[in-house]
């Protein structure tokens, strides 16, 4: 009887499961390698990874899975106040970045010319406000006589208030003695749309109204109203290689300061680069840019294209 009583749990015993080993030094040394990157998405190729090639501890490479991505959760999130808090505290002339461009120019139209070319552009971004400065200079002197002095000044506020959705305000000032402008003050206000922000590809659209006062050199001078519609297009094509392609258009009424019926003035700005990166900061830049305008002075042709070979510091 003694023995009967005993057999059951020596049965047990002998029948029992193994205990489970854990992961192998090697599968460990490796996550923990994946983990010191911080990296997640290398921590999750390396995961997959290890529970495919050690199926039965999969239980244990879950729960690394998961402390990782609360640990990565906690990080992000303080980072992201850490951030906002910084943007806030900034004064005005902090957080601000930007490019310098410097190069030279061939174009064709109302002048087949080389000259120089300078710009620059600032961006300040903030938690839903955003802040865009661009300034470009062009300019040729030949035999003692200024054949060339196009000078265009932009700023630009947005308020993201969604996702893809922004509203957009727009001063910018310009002259171009070749196309027979000798000044021109334009302000614009209106929405614009984020199309596409991914995979190297980013497209987002703007339009709106606006009211543009020129002065011509021939002594004329209009103020309309008009509509403003503009395009801002990217695409990384390699990693070191960037295709850019910026296009705004305005047509302006037939009279002034009317409600928009018909378009007695467009102009077209359209701009196509090339940008190959050199270093973290300097890229090389080929562009091609076309100003178009419908109603130009006497003796001026509508449409003018410049070819551009620059340097571009990004600071």
């Amino acid at each position: 009887m003694r023995f009967l009583l005993l057999l059951p749990p020596l049965l047990l015993a002998s029948t029992a499961a193994p205990a489970r080993a854990e992961l192998p030094e090697g599968a460990r040394a490796m996550i923990d390698a994946a983990l010191a990157t911080g990296d997640k998405a290398k921590v999750a190729t390396v995961l997959d990874l290890a529970r495919s090639t050690w199926p039965d501890d999969s239980a244990e490479i879950d729960a690394v899975a998961s402390a990782f991505e609360a640990s990565f959760a906690a990080k992000q999130a303080e980072a992201e106040k850490q951030k906002e808090q910084t943007i806030r505290n900034a004064g005005l002339f902090d957080m601000w970045k930007g490019e310098g461009e410097l190069g030279g120019f061939q174009s064709s139209g109302n002048s087949n010319t080389v000259g120089i070319t300078a710009g620059l552009k600032l961006k300040r971004e903030g938690i839903d406000w955003s802040h865009r400065l661009r300034a470009r200079f062009d300019y040729q002197r030949q035999n003692g006589v200024t054949s060339r002095e196009q000078l265009f000044l932009a700023y630009e506020p947005r308020w993201q208030f969604d996702e893809n959705l922004f509203a957009y305000g727009l001063s910018q000032f310009e002259r171009d003695q070749i196309q027979g402008i000798d000044a021109r003050y334009a302000i614009s206000g209106g929405l614009g749309y984020q199309v596409l922000a991914k995979d190297g590809l980013s497209l987002s659209l703007k339009a709106g109204p606006a009211y543009r006062v020129t002065d011509y050199t021939d002594g004329r001078k209009d103020s309309r109203i008009a509509a403003l519609a503009g395009l801002d297009f990217d695409w990384k094509v390699f990693d070191r290689l960037t295709l850019t392609q910026d296009a705004s258009a305005v047509a302006e009424t037939g009279g002034e300061a009317v409600v928009l019926i018909d378009s007695a003035n467009t102009t077209i700005n359209f701009v196509t680069g090339l940008d190959f990166v050199v270093s973290d900061r300097l890229r090389a830049r080929m562009s091609y840019q076309l100003d178009y305008d419908s109603s130009p002075p006497a003796g001026k042709v509508s449409t003018d294209t410049l070819t551009r070979a620059t340097l571009i510091y990004g600071f």
